[in-house]
Protein backbone atom coordinates (compact mmCIF):
# COMPACT_ATOMS: atom_id res chain seq x y z
CA UNK A 1 0.00 0.00 0.00
CA UNK A 2 1.47 3.38 -1.14
CA UNK A 3 1.79 5.57 2.01
CA UNK A 4 3.30 8.51 1.12
CA UNK A 5 3.33 10.91 -1.50
CA UNK A 6 6.83 10.39 -3.45
CA UNK A 7 6.08 14.02 -5.67
CA UNK A 8 6.02 16.17 -2.85
CA UNK A 9 9.82 15.84 -2.97
CA UNK A 10 12.93 15.78 -5.24
CA UNK A 11 13.45 16.86 -8.96
CA UNK A 12 10.50 17.55 -10.36
CA UNK A 13 11.55 17.20 -14.02
CA UNK A 14 12.63 14.02 -13.12
CA UNK A 15 9.86 13.34 -11.96
CA UNK A 16 8.24 14.68 -15.00
CA UNK A 17 11.09 12.58 -17.50
CA UNK A 18 10.21 8.77 -15.56
CA UNK A 19 6.33 9.14 -15.21
CA UNK A 20 6.48 10.59 -18.77
CA UNK A 21 9.07 8.03 -19.84
CA UNK A 22 7.03 4.93 -18.72
CA UNK A 23 3.80 5.76 -19.55
CA UNK A 24 4.88 6.48 -23.33
CA UNK A 25 6.23 3.26 -23.61
CA UNK A 26 3.00 1.60 -22.61
CA UNK A 27 0.75 4.14 -25.01
CA UNK A 28 3.69 3.88 -27.90
CA UNK A 29 3.00 -0.06 -27.74
CA UNK A 30 -0.67 0.56 -28.18
CA UNK A 31 -0.63 3.31 -30.65
CA UNK A 32 1.91 1.16 -32.68
CA UNK A 33 -0.53 -1.71 -32.79
CA UNK A 34 -2.94 0.84 -34.54
CA UNK A 35 -0.78 2.02 -36.81
CA UNK A 36 0.39 -2.06 -37.42
CA UNK A 37 -3.70 -2.10 -37.72
CA UNK A 38 -3.57 0.40 -40.56
CA UNK A 39 -0.34 -1.11 -42.36
CA UNK A 40 -1.84 -4.47 -42.52
CA UNK A 41 -5.10 -3.16 -43.59
CA UNK A 42 -3.14 -1.57 -46.47
CA UNK A 43 -2.03 -4.56 -47.38
CA UNK A 44 -4.97 -5.66 -48.23
CA UNK A 45 -5.36 -3.08 -51.33
CA UNK A 46 -8.37 -1.37 -51.24
CA UNK A 47 -8.66 2.33 -50.32
CA UNK A 48 -12.23 1.90 -48.97
CA UNK A 49 -10.80 -0.54 -46.05
CA UNK A 50 -8.25 1.97 -45.08
CA UNK A 51 -10.89 4.77 -45.07
CA UNK A 52 -12.95 2.81 -43.08
CA UNK A 53 -10.52 2.75 -40.23
CA UNK A 54 -10.07 6.14 -40.48
CA UNK A 55 -13.76 7.10 -39.99
CA UNK A 56 -13.73 4.44 -36.82
CA UNK A 57 -11.11 5.79 -35.24
CA UNK A 58 -12.69 9.47 -34.97
CA UNK A 59 -15.59 7.45 -33.16
CA UNK A 60 -13.47 5.24 -31.01
CA UNK A 61 -11.53 8.48 -30.35
CA UNK A 62 -14.91 10.19 -29.06
CA UNK A 63 -15.49 6.99 -26.83
CA UNK A 64 -12.39 6.84 -25.62
CA UNK A 65 -12.25 10.70 -24.92
CA UNK A 66 -15.24 10.21 -22.63
CA UNK A 67 -12.70 7.40 -20.06
CA UNK A 68 -10.26 9.63 -20.04
CA UNK A 69 -12.37 11.72 -18.62
CA UNK A 70 -12.97 9.73 -15.99
CA UNK A 71 -9.64 8.59 -15.73
CA UNK A 72 -8.54 12.70 -15.05
CA UNK A 73 -10.68 12.70 -12.28
CA UNK A 74 -9.46 9.79 -10.56
CA UNK A 75 -6.23 10.84 -10.62
CA UNK A 76 -6.40 14.15 -9.52
CA UNK A 77 -8.47 13.01 -6.22
CA UNK A 78 -6.46 10.14 -5.57
CA UNK A 79 -3.11 12.26 -6.02
CA UNK A 80 -4.16 14.82 -3.95
CA UNK A 81 -5.58 12.50 -0.94
CA UNK A 82 -2.44 11.07 -1.01
CA UNK A 83 -0.78 14.19 -0.78
CA UNK A 84 -2.69 14.90 2.34
CA UNK A 85 -2.07 11.80 3.55
CA UNK A 86 -5.68 10.17 3.82
CA UNK A 87 -5.31 6.60 2.23
CA UNK A 88 -8.73 5.66 3.68
CA UNK A 89 -10.56 8.45 1.24
CA UNK A 90 -8.33 7.51 -1.71
CA UNK A 91 -8.91 3.97 -1.49
CA UNK A 92 -12.79 5.13 -1.47
CA UNK A 93 -12.44 7.18 -4.28
CA UNK A 94 -10.59 5.18 -6.59
CA UNK A 95 -13.44 2.56 -5.94
CA UNK A 96 -15.89 5.06 -6.83
CA UNK A 97 -14.52 6.83 -9.76
CA UNK A 98 -14.06 3.08 -11.21
CA UNK A 99 -17.60 2.11 -10.76
CA UNK A 100 -18.90 5.49 -12.35
CA UNK A 101 -16.63 5.52 -15.33
CA UNK A 102 -17.96 1.96 -16.10
CA UNK A 103 -21.59 3.62 -15.52
CA UNK A 104 -20.95 6.74 -18.18
CA UNK A 105 -19.42 4.61 -20.69
CA UNK A 106 -21.74 1.86 -20.75
CA UNK A 107 -23.97 5.10 -21.44
CA UNK A 108 -22.43 6.53 -24.19
CA UNK A 109 -21.14 3.21 -26.27
CA UNK A 110 -25.04 2.10 -26.34
CA UNK A 111 -26.00 5.83 -27.38
CA UNK A 112 -23.39 5.33 -29.67
CA UNK A 113 -24.23 2.09 -31.11
CA UNK A 114 -27.72 2.49 -31.61
CA UNK A 115 -26.75 6.07 -33.41
CA UNK A 116 -24.12 4.36 -35.35
CA UNK A 117 -25.14 4.91 -39.15
CA UNK A 118 -26.21 8.52 -38.24
CA UNK A 119 -23.06 9.58 -36.77
CA UNK A 120 -20.77 7.60 -39.47
CA UNK A 121 -22.95 10.05 -42.21
CA UNK A 122 -22.47 12.91 -40.16
CA UNK A 123 -18.67 12.47 -40.74
CA UNK A 124 -18.86 11.83 -44.11
CA UNK A 125 -18.35 8.14 -44.34
CA UNK A 126 -20.17 6.71 -47.41
CA UNK A 127 -20.66 3.44 -49.51
CA UNK A 128 -18.16 0.58 -48.95
CA UNK A 129 -16.02 2.30 -46.09
CA UNK A 130 -19.10 3.45 -44.29
CA UNK A 131 -20.36 -0.65 -44.00
CA UNK A 132 -16.99 -1.32 -42.96
CA UNK A 133 -16.44 0.92 -40.19
CA UNK A 134 -19.53 0.19 -38.60
CA UNK A 135 -18.57 -3.53 -38.97
CA UNK A 136 -15.93 -2.53 -37.19
CA UNK A 137 -17.21 -0.39 -34.82
CA UNK A 138 -20.10 -3.10 -33.95
CA UNK A 139 -17.51 -4.77 -32.63
CA UNK A 140 -15.65 -2.94 -30.61
CA UNK A 141 -17.09 -0.64 -28.60
CA UNK A 142 -19.32 -2.59 -26.64
CA UNK A 143 -16.08 -3.59 -25.36
CA UNK A 144 -15.84 0.70 -24.11
CA UNK A 145 -16.65 -0.11 -20.18
CA UNK A 146 -13.40 -2.31 -19.99
CA UNK A 147 -11.18 0.37 -21.69
CA UNK A 148 -13.17 2.91 -19.16
CA UNK A 149 -11.79 1.07 -16.08
CA UNK A 150 -8.88 0.17 -17.47
CA UNK A 151 -7.60 3.54 -17.69
CA UNK A 152 -9.37 4.75 -14.12
CA UNK A 153 -7.21 2.07 -12.84
CA UNK A 154 -3.63 3.47 -14.87
CA UNK A 155 -4.52 6.50 -13.83
CA UNK A 156 -4.46 5.50 -9.50
CA UNK A 157 -1.30 3.87 -10.27
CA UNK A 158 0.08 6.68 -11.74
CA UNK A 159 -1.64 8.74 -9.02
CA UNK A 160 0.81 6.63 -6.21
CA UNK A 161 3.64 7.48 -8.29
CA UNK A 162 3.74 3.88 -10.18
CA UNK A 163 4.36 4.42 -13.77
CA UNK A 164 6.06 1.44 -14.22
CA UNK A 165 2.95 -0.48 -13.81
CA UNK A 166 1.17 1.47 -15.60
CA UNK A 167 3.06 1.12 -18.19
CA UNK A 168 2.84 -2.74 -17.37
CA UNK A 169 -0.81 -2.52 -18.61
CA UNK A 170 -0.85 -0.80 -21.56
CA UNK A 171 2.23 -3.00 -22.73
CA UNK A 172 0.37 -5.86 -22.17
CA UNK A 173 -2.13 -4.61 -24.47
CA UNK A 174 -0.21 -3.54 -27.05
CA UNK A 175 1.61 -7.43 -27.10
CA UNK A 176 -2.10 -9.10 -27.17
CA UNK A 177 -2.76 -6.90 -30.53
CA UNK A 178 -0.01 -7.32 -31.96
CA UNK A 179 -0.06 -11.29 -31.81
CA UNK A 180 -3.74 -11.06 -32.70
CA UNK A 181 -3.79 -8.91 -35.44
CA UNK A 182 -2.41 -10.78 -38.38
CA UNK A 183 -3.62 -14.02 -36.94
CA UNK A 184 -7.48 -12.56 -37.31
CA UNK A 185 -6.79 -9.90 -40.42
CA UNK A 186 -5.10 -12.21 -42.54
CA UNK A 187 -5.11 -16.02 -40.95
CA UNK A 188 -8.63 -16.27 -40.72
CA UNK A 189 -9.39 -13.62 -43.56
CA UNK A 190 -11.45 -11.20 -41.12
CA UNK A 191 -10.39 -7.91 -42.47
CA UNK A 192 -11.73 -5.17 -40.03
CA UNK A 193 -13.67 -6.93 -38.05
CA UNK A 194 -10.12 -9.35 -37.12
CA UNK A 195 -8.62 -6.10 -35.94
CA UNK A 196 -11.71 -4.70 -34.08
CA UNK A 197 -11.70 -8.48 -32.05
CA UNK A 198 -7.98 -8.05 -31.44
CA UNK A 199 -8.73 -4.99 -29.87
CA UNK A 200 -11.15 -6.39 -27.78
CA UNK A 201 -9.02 -9.10 -26.47
CA UNK A 202 -6.36 -6.13 -25.42
CA UNK A 203 -8.61 -4.21 -23.84
CA UNK A 204 -9.15 -7.06 -21.59
CA UNK A 205 -5.59 -7.92 -21.32
CA UNK A 206 -5.15 -4.00 -20.19
CA UNK A 207 -7.81 -4.16 -17.00
CA UNK A 208 -6.25 -7.33 -15.95
CA UNK A 209 -2.90 -5.68 -15.71
CA UNK A 210 -4.07 -2.27 -14.37
CA UNK A 211 -6.64 -4.17 -11.40
CA UNK A 212 -3.54 -6.06 -10.22
CA UNK A 213 -1.69 -3.53 -9.52
CA UNK A 214 -3.99 -1.78 -8.00
CA UNK A 215 -5.59 -4.46 -6.21
CA UNK A 216 -2.58 -6.71 -5.12
CA UNK A 217 0.64 -4.27 -5.44
CA UNK A 218 -0.69 -1.18 -3.60
CA UNK A 219 -4.53 -2.19 -2.34
CA UNK A 220 -5.17 1.31 -3.33
CA UNK A 221 -8.60 0.15 -4.27
CA UNK A 222 -11.76 -1.16 -2.17
CA UNK A 223 -14.96 -2.84 -3.59
CA UNK A 224 -17.47 0.01 -4.29
CA UNK A 225 -20.64 0.33 -1.93
CA UNK A 226 -23.60 2.35 -3.28
CA UNK A 227 -23.84 4.59 -0.04
CA UNK A 228 -19.84 5.22 -1.28
CA UNK A 229 -20.92 6.13 -4.62
CA UNK A 230 -23.36 8.42 -3.69
CA UNK A 231 -20.95 9.90 -1.41
CA UNK A 232 -18.68 10.75 -4.17
CA UNK A 233 -20.51 11.22 -6.90
CA UNK A 234 -20.32 14.71 -6.65
CA UNK A 235 -16.96 15.48 -6.03
CA UNK A 236 -16.23 13.15 -8.90
CA UNK A 237 -18.67 14.38 -11.35
CA UNK A 238 -16.89 17.99 -10.93
CA UNK A 239 -13.97 17.32 -12.53
CA UNK A 240 -15.26 14.10 -14.51
CA UNK A 241 -17.70 16.19 -16.48
CA UNK A 242 -15.87 19.20 -17.14
CA UNK A 243 -12.76 16.92 -17.92
CA UNK A 244 -15.03 14.32 -20.62
CA UNK A 245 -15.85 17.59 -22.25
CA UNK A 246 -13.35 18.76 -22.47
CA UNK A 247 -11.12 15.46 -24.13
CA UNK A 248 -14.46 14.97 -26.11
CA UNK A 249 -13.59 18.48 -27.46
CA UNK A 250 -10.49 17.18 -29.30
CA UNK A 251 -12.57 13.97 -31.33
CA UNK A 252 -15.29 16.59 -32.36
CA UNK A 253 -12.97 18.85 -33.92
CA UNK A 254 -11.27 16.03 -35.49
CA UNK A 255 -14.40 14.69 -37.05
CA UNK A 256 -14.92 18.62 -38.06
CA UNK A 257 -11.82 17.73 -39.97
CA UNK A 258 -12.57 14.60 -41.09
CA UNK A 259 -15.66 16.05 -42.51
CA UNK A 260 -14.16 19.06 -44.60
CA UNK A 261 -11.32 16.36 -46.14
CA UNK A 262 -13.80 13.66 -47.08
CA UNK A 263 -15.33 16.14 -49.62
CA UNK A 264 -12.04 15.89 -51.33
CA UNK A 265 -12.07 11.86 -51.99
CA UNK A 266 -11.01 8.74 -49.85
CA UNK A 267 -7.40 9.27 -51.13
CA UNK A 268 -7.56 12.15 -48.55
CA UNK A 269 -9.34 10.62 -45.73
CA UNK A 270 -6.73 7.30 -46.41
CA UNK A 271 -3.88 9.75 -45.89
CA UNK A 272 -5.13 11.33 -43.15
CA UNK A 273 -6.19 8.49 -41.41
CA UNK A 274 -2.64 7.00 -41.79
CA UNK A 275 -1.58 10.74 -40.10
CA UNK A 276 -4.08 9.18 -37.41
CA UNK A 277 -1.91 6.51 -36.43
CA UNK A 278 1.68 8.56 -37.01
CA UNK A 279 0.80 11.22 -34.32
CA UNK A 280 0.02 8.90 -31.77
CA UNK A 281 2.81 7.29 -32.03
CA UNK A 282 5.75 9.97 -32.98
CA UNK A 283 4.25 12.16 -30.42
CA UNK A 284 3.25 9.02 -27.14
CA UNK A 285 5.32 11.19 -24.93
CA UNK A 286 3.37 13.99 -24.96
CA UNK A 287 0.43 12.13 -24.87
CA UNK A 288 1.14 10.36 -21.56
CA UNK A 289 2.88 13.51 -20.30
CA UNK A 290 -1.14 14.56 -19.08
CA UNK A 291 -1.18 11.52 -16.94
CA UNK A 292 2.20 12.09 -15.66
CA UNK A 293 2.56 15.89 -14.81
CA UNK A 294 -1.22 15.57 -12.71
CA UNK A 295 -0.39 13.77 -10.28
CA UNK A 296 2.97 15.65 -9.62
CA UNK A 297 0.57 18.30 -9.86
CA UNK A 298 -2.12 16.87 -7.50
CA UNK A 299 0.37 15.83 -4.70
CA UNK A 300 1.81 19.28 -4.12
CA UNK A 301 -0.76 21.18 -4.25
CA UNK A 302 -2.57 18.60 -1.74
CA UNK A 303 0.44 18.86 -0.11
CA UNK A 304 -0.04 23.44 -0.45
CA UNK A 305 3.78 23.19 -1.89
CA UNK A 306 2.96 25.67 -4.75
CA UNK A 307 6.24 26.65 -5.58
CA UNK A 308 6.76 23.13 -6.73
CA UNK A 309 3.14 23.63 -8.46
CA UNK A 310 5.05 25.89 -10.76
CA UNK A 311 8.22 24.41 -11.28
CA UNK A 312 6.54 21.18 -12.59
CA UNK A 313 4.68 23.52 -14.73
CA UNK A 314 7.53 25.57 -15.99
CA UNK A 315 9.76 21.68 -16.32
CA UNK A 316 6.89 20.41 -18.40
CA UNK A 317 6.80 23.09 -21.01
CA UNK A 318 10.36 22.68 -21.30
CA UNK A 319 10.37 18.96 -22.10
CA UNK A 320 7.27 19.32 -24.47
CA UNK A 321 9.15 21.87 -26.30
CA UNK A 322 12.29 19.86 -26.57
CA UNK A 323 10.95 16.52 -27.81
CA UNK A 324 8.02 18.05 -30.11
CA UNK A 325 11.03 19.51 -32.26
CA UNK A 326 13.19 16.48 -32.05
CA UNK A 327 9.93 14.28 -33.43
CA UNK A 328 9.15 17.13 -36.18
CA UNK A 329 12.82 16.88 -37.53
CA UNK A 330 12.50 13.28 -37.22
CA UNK A 331 9.13 13.42 -39.22
CA UNK A 332 10.61 15.89 -41.88
CA UNK A 333 13.35 13.75 -42.99
CA UNK A 334 10.83 9.96 -42.81
CA UNK A 335 7.97 11.27 -44.89
CA UNK A 336 9.33 9.43 -47.96
CA UNK A 337 9.55 6.41 -46.25
CA UNK A 338 5.88 6.72 -44.87
CA UNK A 339 4.82 7.06 -48.16
CA UNK A 340 6.23 3.95 -49.39
CA UNK A 341 5.66 1.62 -46.42
CA UNK A 342 1.93 2.69 -46.77
CA UNK A 343 2.03 2.40 -50.38
CA UNK A 344 0.52 5.67 -50.56
CA UNK A 345 0.13 7.35 -53.77
CA UNK A 346 -2.25 11.00 -55.00
CA UNK A 347 -3.93 12.99 -51.87
CA UNK A 348 -3.30 10.05 -49.75
CA UNK A 349 0.87 11.22 -50.01
CA UNK A 350 0.19 14.93 -49.96
CA UNK A 351 -1.55 14.72 -46.46
CA UNK A 352 1.62 13.04 -45.64
CA UNK A 353 3.81 15.81 -46.96
CA UNK A 354 1.84 18.19 -45.41
CA UNK A 355 1.85 16.82 -42.25
CA UNK A 356 5.29 16.12 -41.70
CA UNK A 357 6.64 19.02 -43.44
CA UNK A 358 4.12 22.36 -41.86
CA UNK A 359 2.18 20.83 -38.88
CA UNK A 360 4.39 18.60 -36.94
CA UNK A 361 6.46 21.52 -35.71
CA UNK A 362 3.18 22.87 -34.34
CA UNK A 363 2.72 19.87 -31.77
CA UNK A 364 4.93 21.92 -29.70
CA UNK A 365 1.35 24.26 -28.68
CA UNK A 366 -0.67 21.02 -28.59
CA UNK A 367 2.13 19.91 -25.96
CA UNK A 368 1.14 23.21 -24.10
CA UNK A 369 -2.05 22.93 -24.39
CA UNK A 370 -2.32 19.31 -22.55
CA UNK A 371 -0.16 20.76 -20.21
CA UNK A 372 -2.43 23.58 -19.52
CA UNK A 373 -5.29 21.52 -19.12
CA UNK A 374 -3.99 18.91 -17.01
CA UNK A 375 -2.82 21.83 -14.47
CA UNK A 376 -6.28 23.18 -14.66
CA UNK A 377 -8.15 19.49 -13.85
CA UNK A 378 -5.68 19.21 -10.80
CA UNK A 379 -5.87 22.47 -9.25
CA UNK A 380 -9.61 22.33 -9.08
CA UNK A 381 -10.23 24.34 -11.85
CA UNK A 382 -11.82 21.51 -14.54
CA UNK A 383 -14.06 24.34 -16.01
CA UNK A 384 -11.57 26.07 -17.21
CA UNK A 385 -9.53 23.03 -19.00
CA UNK A 386 -13.56 22.88 -20.41
CA UNK A 387 -13.57 26.25 -22.13
CA UNK A 388 -10.13 26.09 -23.52
CA UNK A 389 -10.95 22.72 -25.17
CA UNK A 390 -14.19 23.51 -25.93
CA UNK A 391 -12.60 26.83 -27.77
CA UNK A 392 -10.32 25.50 -29.39
CA UNK A 393 -12.65 22.68 -31.36
CA UNK A 394 -14.99 25.00 -32.12
CA UNK A 395 -13.56 28.74 -32.82
CA UNK A 396 -10.08 27.23 -32.99
CA UNK A 397 -11.20 24.85 -35.67
CA UNK A 398 -13.94 25.88 -37.56
CA UNK A 399 -13.16 28.77 -38.98
CA UNK A 400 -9.29 28.21 -39.32
CA UNK A 401 -10.17 24.46 -41.68
CA UNK A 402 -12.74 26.29 -43.82
CA UNK A 403 -10.05 28.75 -44.68
CA UNK A 404 -7.64 26.69 -45.27
CA UNK A 405 -9.36 24.51 -47.32
CA UNK A 406 -10.91 27.38 -49.28
CA UNK A 407 -6.86 28.50 -50.41
CA UNK A 408 -5.26 24.82 -49.65
CA UNK A 409 -7.85 21.86 -50.79
CA UNK A 410 -7.02 19.24 -48.41
CA UNK A 411 -3.79 20.05 -47.30
CA UNK A 412 -5.33 23.40 -45.75
CA UNK A 413 -8.04 21.73 -43.64
CA UNK A 414 -4.55 20.49 -42.08
CA UNK A 415 -2.52 23.62 -42.20
CA UNK A 416 -6.11 25.29 -40.65
CA UNK A 417 -6.18 23.20 -37.98
CA UNK A 418 -2.53 23.75 -36.71
CA UNK A 419 -3.13 27.29 -36.85
CA UNK A 420 -5.68 26.77 -33.85
CA UNK A 421 -3.90 24.53 -31.71
CA UNK A 422 -1.02 27.53 -32.11
CA UNK A 423 -3.53 30.34 -30.88
CA UNK A 424 -5.25 27.94 -28.06
CA UNK A 425 -1.66 26.41 -27.00
CA UNK A 426 -0.35 30.39 -26.14
CA UNK A 427 -3.83 30.90 -24.30
CA UNK A 428 -3.73 27.93 -22.10
CA UNK A 429 -0.52 28.19 -20.84
CA UNK A 430 -0.85 32.19 -20.12
CA UNK A 431 -4.22 31.69 -18.44
CA UNK A 432 -2.20 28.41 -16.47
CA UNK A 433 0.52 30.71 -15.42
CA UNK A 434 -2.22 33.91 -14.44
CA UNK A 435 -4.33 30.58 -12.00
CA UNK A 436 -0.76 29.62 -10.48
CA UNK A 437 0.47 33.22 -9.78
CA UNK A 438 -3.02 33.83 -8.57
CA UNK A 439 -2.74 30.98 -5.91
CA UNK A 440 0.65 31.56 -4.65
CA UNK A 441 0.10 35.15 -3.79
CA UNK A 442 -3.42 33.98 -2.11
CA UNK A 443 -1.31 31.27 -0.37
CA UNK A 444 1.46 33.43 0.52
CA UNK A 445 -1.63 36.34 2.30
CA UNK A 446 -3.22 33.29 4.12
CA UNK A 447 0.17 32.42 5.85
CA UNK A 448 0.76 36.14 6.55
CA UNK A 449 -2.90 36.20 7.90
CA UNK A 450 -2.27 33.32 10.16
CA UNK A 451 1.15 34.63 11.22
CA UNK A 452 -0.20 37.95 12.43
CA UNK A 453 -3.17 35.89 14.07
CA UNK A 454 -0.60 34.21 16.38
CA UNK A 455 1.65 37.73 16.53
CA UNK A 456 -1.70 39.31 17.91
CA UNK A 457 -2.88 36.01 20.02
CA UNK A 458 0.63 36.10 21.50
CA UNK A 459 0.59 39.26 22.32
CA UNK A 460 -3.08 39.66 23.94
CA UNK A 461 -2.07 36.85 26.28
CA UNK A 462 1.27 38.30 27.43
CA UNK A 463 0.20 41.90 27.81
CA UNK A 464 -1.98 41.48 31.24
CA UNK A 465 0.67 39.55 32.60
CA UNK A 466 4.01 41.92 32.17
CA UNK A 467 1.62 44.99 32.83
CA UNK A 468 0.74 44.03 35.99
CA UNK A 469 4.48 42.32 37.23
CA UNK A 470 5.35 46.01 36.39
CA UNK A 471 3.06 47.44 37.95
CA UNK A 472 3.64 45.40 41.17
CA UNK A 473 7.29 45.85 40.84
CA UNK A 474 6.91 49.87 40.78
CA UNK A 475 3.90 49.25 43.98
CA UNK A 476 5.32 47.25 46.34
CA UNK A 477 7.77 48.85 48.63
CA UNK A 478 11.17 48.15 49.37
CA UNK A 479 10.78 48.60 52.80
CA UNK A 480 8.75 45.09 54.32
CA UNK A 481 6.81 46.75 56.93
CA UNK A 482 3.48 45.79 57.81
CA UNK A 483 2.24 49.17 58.00
CA UNK A 484 2.95 49.80 54.82
CA UNK A 485 1.86 47.12 53.45
CA UNK A 486 -1.37 47.25 54.94
CA UNK A 487 -2.00 50.92 53.71
CA UNK A 488 -1.03 49.74 50.48
CA UNK A 489 -4.60 47.03 50.69
CA UNK A 490 -6.22 49.96 52.00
Amino acid sequence: MADQAKFVQGSTMRHIFVMSGAGAIGLMALFLVDLLDMFFISLLGQVELAAAIGFAGTLVFFSTSVSIGTSIAMGALVSKALGAKQIDSAKRIAASTVFISCVISILVSASMLYWLPELLAMIGATGVAAEKAADYLYILLPSSPLIAAAMAGMAALRAVGDAKRSMYATLSGGIVNAVFDPIFIFGLGMGVEGAAIASVLARMSVLAFSLWGLIRVHNLIVLPTLASVKNDFTMVAAIAFPAIITNTATPIGNAIVTSHIAQFGEDYVAGFAVIGRIIPVSFAVIFSLSGAVGPIIGQNFGAERLDRVKDTLKNALIFTTVYCVLVAVVLYYSQQLIIDVFKLDGGASEMIVAFCTVVAITFVFNGALFVANTSFNNLGRPLLSTVLNLGKATLGTLPFVYIGALYYGAEGVLYGQAAGSILFGLIGIYMVNQQINEMVANHECVQLDHEEEEAATTSVNMTPFCSSESVMIQEVPTKKDPADLSNLSG
